[in-house]
């Protein structure tokens, strides 16, 4: 068994701090999605705009996580991982409160994109940290365990935005992500510790960046995992995207009820990756992926059904179900997919994240198009990704064995000694 990481934490204090601290930076994106969907409705009006234009503001962001992503991974594998995400808090924050200062649903959009790329700065390298201190099962377990945190994050997001909106306009969210975001900045400053030391960076220039993400594309498996987490992520965003106006417009449910179901909904997310954290003592990380996408596959089926005959009931059961399965679908996916490339983990994290975001932001709105006042457009998205994402696993990444690296020697990466044989 390998010795620690040198930069793990050694106390348990320790360890429950930076889990916290990652799982922040890895929720700063759906908080910042999730906690001004209760103001939708209110923003058309008071902005002058259509729903889709509304909803537009929702797809840039997720065009600059992508971007930032993209960006940050190569450059936290050359300069190392607290530069990066010191940077991008700090835009973040800034970026945040221009978000209040919006005028229109155009500006906002913008702005949004520019915020999208300095939340994805922290997300990347939070990632890529995880697989500096861990590899195999311990990773997706480790994963599994940020759900918890990740997961507060879509369960507290629109009951703040709600709450938040009781003393101003939708502009007050953006104020609020402003002051979260100039906490996280002192936290990271104080907290976040440095897990790619320079012996182990990379030392070449933008140019070698591309090429070692060229090289990772021509791994099979890699690109494999990739699809499967862009499909199941495009799946969760037609969710969060449409779920507003089909809840709130299609079958009349009040914000605070919205609020609540979207809660609920999240914390079977987060209920799950426990669950899935356990699991992987007993099964394989692929197979636990492999059981995700058939539940949701099965909740989207259901999801398609109750929309199609106006049942609420059928479309809130169908939704808690689809949700929780995405607490055992991402760490796993998550984790195979970085496993495999070690020297280059910020690089790898970054390609995944962006294509993940790329295929999110071109499908998803797919399911705002079609009939007004319907559920159907919604299902049919999820429907459509959840299947093919599962076409993906089962095809692309058949044949899965040891982690490689083709951008350089391999790197031997530490187990924590609470793990067991990683599972792939």
């Amino acid at each position: 068994m390998n010795a620690p990481h040198p930069a793990a934490p050694a106390t348990r204090a320790a360890r429950a701090g930076l889990l916290v601290l990652l799982g922040t930076l890895t929720a700063v994106g759906p908080l910042s999605l999730d906690m001004y969907l209760p103001a939708f409705p209110a923003m058309t009006g008071a902005l002058d705009a259509t729903p889709a234009e509304v909803q537009l503001s929702l797809t840039t962001f997720l065009f600059g996580l992508a971007l930032g992503q993209l960006v940050t991974g190569p450059l936290s594998d050359r300069w190392g991982r607290r530069r990066p995400v010191l940077v991008g808090v700090a835009a973040y924050t800034a970026g945040s409160l221009l978000c209040a200062l919006a005028p229109s649903a155009g500006a906002l959009a913008a702005l949004r994109l520019a915020q999208g790329v300095a939340s994805g700065m922290g997300v990347v390298v939070a990632r890529a940290i995880v697989r500096d201190l861990y590899s195999g099962a311990a990773a997706a377990r480790y994963f599994s365990r940020l759900i918890l945190i990740f997961g507060v994050a879509p369960i507290a997001a629109p009951a703040l935005g709600t709450l938040v909106l009781r003393f101003g306009s939708w502009r007050i969210v953006f104020v609020t992500l402003t002051a979260i975001g100039v906490l996280l900045l002192a936290a990271v400053a104080w907290g976040l510790p440095e897990t790619l030391p320079a012996g182990r960076r990379v030392a070449d220039g933008p140019g070698a960046a591309v090429r070692a993400m060229a090289g990772l594309l021509t791994d099979r498996i890699y690109l494999g995992y990739v699809v499967t987490q862009g499909l199941a992520f495009t799946a969760l965003f037609a969710y969060i995207s449409g779920s507003s106006f089909v809840l709130q417009d299609v079958f009349a449910v009040s914000a605070g009820w919205f609020s609540l179901i979207f809660g609920l909904n999240a914390a079977g997310m987060t209920a799950l990756g426990q669950l899935n954290a356990r699991l992987l003592d007993r099964f394989t990380t692929r197979r636990l992926l492999t059981v995700g996408l058939f539940v949701g596959l099965l909740a989207a089926t259901g999801l398609l059904a109750g929309s199609a005959a106006g049942s609420l009931p059928a479309v809130t059961i169908a939704l808690f179900v689809f949700v929780s399965s995405i607490g055992m679908t991402l760490p796993n996916g998550l984790a195979l997919a970085l496993d495999r490339h070690p020297r280059r983990a910020g690089t790898a994290a970054a390609l995944l994240g962006a294509l993940q975001q790329a295929i999110a932001s071109a499908i998803a709105p797919l399911a705002a198009i079609g009939p007004d006042h319907s559920a159907l457009p919604m299902a049919v998205v999820m429907l459509g990704a959840t299947a093919l994402s599962a076409v993906a696993v089962l095809t692309l990444t058949r044949g899965a064995a040891r982690a490689v690296d083709p951008t350089g020697p391999p790197v031997p990466q530490p187990v924590p000694t609470a793990s067991r044989t990683p599972g792939r």
